[in-house]
């Protein structure tokens, strides 16, 4: 199992090109949380979407004084460094962060969409919302953030917490496995395609 690391979650401004409205970040060492956690909310060039701020809860006025992502990047890159993260469908992430951070690169990228597809093949759907009410991890997640779905602390929270529980029951060499095959910056990924 990694050391230390980032779980960590972006909600979009549903604009094209796509940028960051809220940005969450939360430590893990192992598979603990250390409770040390990042926070920001950034304002967008281009607005925000109003379907998108449906579902996120942030609309334009919550982020009208917020600074903008080139305002963090240099807090954000020292918080990152160059360590692990896991996200759900840690693509997003990826994509955004690296458009907005020319420098920064992390050493692996583990998707919890991918372990719990390839670990719940027979669950409905695999969503983090759904996973988090299926597998009883809302309430731990609501208790540590004060939030709910789709904000970006709730769902960074979430994704900890579902590797968590998905990791922990197994043996060091069959977690090893398991995230070397869901770390999307690997080349070689078809075994939980």
């Amino acid at each position: 199992m990694t050391g230390r690391m980032w779980a960590i979650d972006v909600e979009g401004s549903g604009k094209t090109p796509p940028e960051i409205v809220e940005l969450a970040i939360v430590q893990m060492d192992g598979l603990k949380l250390t409770h040390v956690t990042k926070h920001w909310r950034l304002h967008p060039k281009n607005g925000i979407s109003p379907a998108v701020s449906r579902i996120h809860g942030i609309w334009e006025e919550d982020v009208a004084a917020a600074p903008e992502i080139e305002d963090i990047a240099d807090d954000l890159l020292m918080w990152l460094e160059d360590l692990p993260i896991v996200g759900h469908n840690v693509r997003v992430e990826l994509e955004l962060l690296g458009r907005a951070l020319d420098d920064w690169r992390p050493t692996a990228a583990f998707d919890t969409l991918r372990i719990a597809r390839r670990l719940l093949p027979n669950e409905e759907k695999h969503g983090l919302e759904h996973l988090g009410a299926a597998l009883g991890l809302e309430a731990a997640a609501a208790a540590a953030t004060g939030g709910a779905a789709h904000s970006a602390p709730y769902d960074a929270v979430m994704s900890a917490l579902l590797l968590v529980h998905l990791l922990e029951p197994l043996s060091d060499g069959e977690r090893a496995q398991i995230l070397a095959e869901a770390d999307v910056l690997r080349g070689a990924q078809g075994s939980l395609l």
